[in-house]
């Protein structure tokens, strides 16, 4: 899934490219990605594009007549083409979901691999009118999201940290892959409760958060849309790397599954060499 570095990404190159062309032509493929119908998907046909910006892991192209609004989901995607293709798109017969056609000849796809269809895509007067906007807590990388701030956001929460880091309502933007990632760098177990955690691990988990995140949005800026998933891969410490070598210890990267996707972690630098248990039974392994 597209977390707030890759989203990132696709902002900054969209940004670029798109800001001052008018929509000439959208194509929907699949009408259930689709979640508004007022106003129309029509009325982007002439807008001129006047900026985009990334909201979580939710992509605004503002115009001058509405926004069009995004969220790639586990398996969307932004195809860019410079030039177009002029080819029809059959519904059913492709990935593509939806094709925007620039007046400058170029354009985009976005497309959702798989069978479990979950990419969304919203025509609004405003980004608050899409409910998943309208419900997302602050940006980590908002300057006013301070320490103290962060820790305000853990009090009282009998909540298991990885769940939490990627609850979109209490931050934005940080997704399994991410999680996994900053807790990996907090040395923390996924399974440590929030509400749990003193001063000294919620400094530690904060700066984990705030250097991961830093990090990868560097790495994805100024890449391509095409060359971002894998930059992704290549970035990542242990999250997908289940049965390598940790970087930092050299202990074997282990798992835990749950029923569409696993997070991975280090015994060594997490869980004091403990191995977790599944998520279902949810404590650690005697």
């Amino acid at each position: 899934m597209p977390e707030m570095p890759e989203v990132q990404g696709l902002v900054a190159f969209l940004d670029e490219r798109v800001t001052g062309l008018k929509i000439t032509r959208t194509s929907v493929a699949a009408i259930a990605a689709l979640k508004t119908y007022d106003p129309p998907i029509e009325a982007l046909r002439g807008a001129s594009i006047t900026g985009v910006t990334r909201h979580g892991k939710f992509i605004d192209v503002s115009t001058d007549a509405a926004h069009l609004v995004f969220h790639l989901a586990k398996a969307g995607w932004l195809r860019w083409y410079d030039a177009l293709p002029s080819t029809i798109i059959k519904p059913g017969r492709t990935p593509i979901a939806l094709r925007v056609a620039l007046s400058d000849g170029s354009g985009f796809d976005l497309t959702e691999a798989g069978t479990k269809k979950s990419l969304a895509v919203y025509v609004v007067r405003g980004p608050a009118d899409v409910p998943g906007i309208a419900r997302l807590g602050p940006d980590p990388l908002d300057p006013a999201f301070t320490r103290d701030a962060f820790a305000a956001l853990l009090t009282g929460r009998r909540t298991q940290i990885k769940g939490l880091l990627r609850d979109q309502a209490v931050i934005a933007g940080i997704g399994n892959a991410y999680s996994d990632e900053i807790l990996h760098v907090a040395k923390m177990s996924p399974y440590a409760l929030a509400a749990h955690l003193d001063d000294e691990a919620i400094d530690r988990l904060y700066a984990a958060m705030i250097e991961t995140l830093r990090d990868a949005v560097a790495a994805a800026s100024g890449k391509p849309p095409a060359d971002l998933k894998d930059a992704k891969r290549r970035g990542m410490r242990v999250h997908g790397r289940r049965g390598e070598a940790c970087p930092v210890c050299g202990d074997t990267v282990r798992s835990v599954f749950f029923a569409d996707n696993s997070l991975e972690y280090c015994p060594t630098c997490q869980t004091g060499g403990k191995l977790l248990a599944d998520r279902r039974l949810s404590r650690l392994l005697k």
